[in-house]
């Protein structure tokens, strides 16, 4: 009852963090009358193939506003990339504007290159117009030549704003470049450029709160649901079949074993045990490494309890598209008050196996998933310093993280720490564990650690490898995912057959004699239940390979950085939630089987 509270608690406070970091416009109810002054700000510009490479739109070389303004932006806008300043467009309400001078001005050489080499990488720019994101091309390529060295680089000076309205509120805005006002940048000499804007004002009968639906609609997911639909479906009863296949055969394989097991019990007494009763003075045995192991434990159940929040919120429509920063900000407020749960379930379980040094075990806890992540942020965050783009984050930025862990995360953690110490929580063992262990029979080379982590890490990764598709793309692309029912089901696909497979795998460990089923590392040739039930990390890190090279366009050290280098973090932590998922079905099932027998 008390764990209930706990985690109802821990979720409204949720959900107010979470309500009062929420993005609002400098017009908090969008509600304007005729001239008043909506809000524009320009966000980032960037090669459009390298999502993770942003820079602030005045790092080139356009007309600067009349008063320069930054937007005070919520934590999770700054991790997000995003710097929001004054645009240099006067977009008042219901006033229309044609061929608008924004500003006349003579560009250097220097300023012709830049232009040039964002022309050249395909740059776009990003703004929000009454908290609608608008984007659009700086420039175009005429490839009429087939030697690169005979292109010519494009600027586009005249930008056309259409903008929608209904009554008093903004509904829909759309941006596009007249394609025969253009700058010539080709060459490195002085240019006399205008820069000329239009705006066109039109009404519509969309109601405000429908207004972001377009963005859902006009994402580039799959033109027919039906098709995503279909391949999830396809996919997700073919691996279901396949498990309960799996399942059907292991329950009548155990069902023989109880009954062999039960009729040796009755006709010789004395007959020799074989098989995975044979093994019942060493099937619970503590693992080597039990702090290292109760930590993995803790971080792992605390990332499942992350995954499931985030779940949520998506489902209750938190994350709507172009909600910004608000997928980081949820990430980092939920991650910091669940690490008590991480510290309650690492101290309780270090303290069921005996340990007795808890406070490392609290420590190990705290810097198992945190240490790489902030290890590889460092490097990233230094990359992206040297390219003077906006996923650098700023210092003040980098303290208010640091306090979050200091005034939340630790402490949190050090509570569920004391609270895990305290529980005074056995280790229920069915059976006796005898004083030597047993001599571990000679395995073939299948049974090894890195064939039995294949074939564990395999199915579940079947099961969701469409799926990633369509996530890589939202993460590190341009597209917009709004389609978490099905994700969700995927996810709940995945912790099932994640928890099959570890069970199969485990019992016929264990039917080979082979009592070390908690977890032996891979370069002392065991397993098992934690390292397969991970081990689907691996794969979606190996799909990380294939999506870079044979699935996007993306270039350069930064983005190659930021994609490889997260990523590595992101699978890192599937490896540890899905390997408790393993251990834990793991767990349950080896000790219903041997208390469905009699040992001695």
């Amino acid at each position: 009852m008390a764990g209930k509270k706990m985690v109802a608690l821990l979720f409204v406070a949720v959900l107010v963090v979470f309500g009062a970091d929420q993005v609002r416009s400098d017009a908090s109810d969008h509600r304007y009358k005729d001239g008043d002054q909506v809000p524009l700000y320009a966000n980032k510009v960037g090669p459009f193939h390298n999502p993770s490479e942003t820079y602030r739109y005045f790092d080139l070389p356009f007309c600067f506003p009349a008063h320069m303004k930054e937007k005070k932006e919520a934590l999770g806008e700054v991790l997000n990339g995003d710097r929001l300043v004054s645009a240099p467009y006067q977009l008042d309400f219901l006033r229309e504007k044609d061929s608008e001078v924004v500003c006349k001005k003579r560009l250097s050489k220097e300023e012709v290159g830049q232009f040039r080499a964002a022309v050249k990488k395909d740059y776009y720019f990003q703004m929000y117009y009454d908290d609608l994101p608008i984007w659009g091309f700086i420039g175009k390529v005429d490839k009429e030549g087939k030697d690169p060295s005979d292109f010519k680089y494009y600027l586009f000076k005249h930008i056309h704003f259409d903008i929608f309205y209904n009554k008093d509120r903004v509904i829909e805005i759309n941006v596009r470049t007249d394609p025969n006002a253009l700058v010539d940048v080709t060459e490195d000499k002085e240019v006399d450029v205008e820069f000329l804007y239009t705006v066109k004002w039109k009404d519509t009968n969309t109601p405000f709160d429908k207004r972001m639906d377009k963005y859902s609609q006009s994402s580039s997911l799959p033109h027919h649901l039906e098709i995503h639909w279909f391949s999830i479906i396809n996919s997700c009863v073919t691996v279901l079949l396949l498990t309960g296949f799996l399942a059907t055969i292991l329950m009548r394989v155990l069902k023989n074993d109880f009954v062999k097991y039960a009729h040796d019990e009755e006709s010789a007494e004395d007959q020799e045990e074989t098989g995975w009763k044979y093994i019942h003075g060493d099937v619970f045995r503590y693992p080597k490494y039990k702090s290292l192991f109760a930590a993995s434990l803790g971080s792992g159940t605390q990332l499942f309890t992350l995954t499931v929040f985030i779940f949520i919120l998506a489902l209750v429509g938190v994350f709507y598209p172009y909600n910004r920063g608000a997928l980081f900000t949820a990430l980092v407020v939920i991650y910091a008050l669940t690490s008590g749960i991480a510290g309650y379930t690492a101290t309780s379980f270090y303290c069921q196996l005996e340990g007795t040094n808890w406070v490392r075990n609290l420590l190990l806890t705290g810097c198992l998933f945190c240490g790489p992540l902030f290890l590889t942020f460092c490097f990233l965050n230094t990359v992206a310093i040297v390219y003077t783009a906006t996923a650098a984050l700023p210092f003040g930025t980098i303290v208010v993280i640091v306090l979050i862990w200091t005034l939340v995360t630790s402490p949190l953690l050090v509570l569920g720490g004391i609270a895990g110490k305290n529980s005074k929580a056995e280790f229920q063992a069915p059976c006796r564990t005898t004083k030597y262990p047993r001599e571990i029979p000679p395995l073939p080379w299948y049974r090894g650690a890195i064939p039995q982590m294949a074939m564990a890490g395999f199915l579940p990764f079947s099961a969701i490898y469409i799926e990633l598709y369509y996530i890589f793309a939202s993460v590190w692309g341009h597209r917009i995912y709004t389609i978490y029912s099905i994700l969700f089901i995927v996810f709940i696909i995945l912790l099932i057959v994640t928890a099959f497979i570890t069970v199969a795998l485990t019992y016929f460990q264990l039917a080979a004699e082979d009592h070390e089923w908690w977890w032996r590392y891979a370069v002392l040739s065991g397993d098992r239940s934690f390292l397969c039930g991970g081990s689907t990390g691996l794969f979606i890190y190996a799909y990380c390979l294939y999506y870079y090279y044979a699935r996007s366009d993306m270039s350069g050290f930064m983005q190659t950085s930021f994609f490889f280098g997260y990523m590595a973090c992101i699978c890192y932590g599937f490896f540890l939630m899905l390997g408790t998922v393993g251990f834990r079905a793991a767990l349950l099932f080896v000790r219903h089987i041997y208390r469905s027998i009699k040992c001695e």
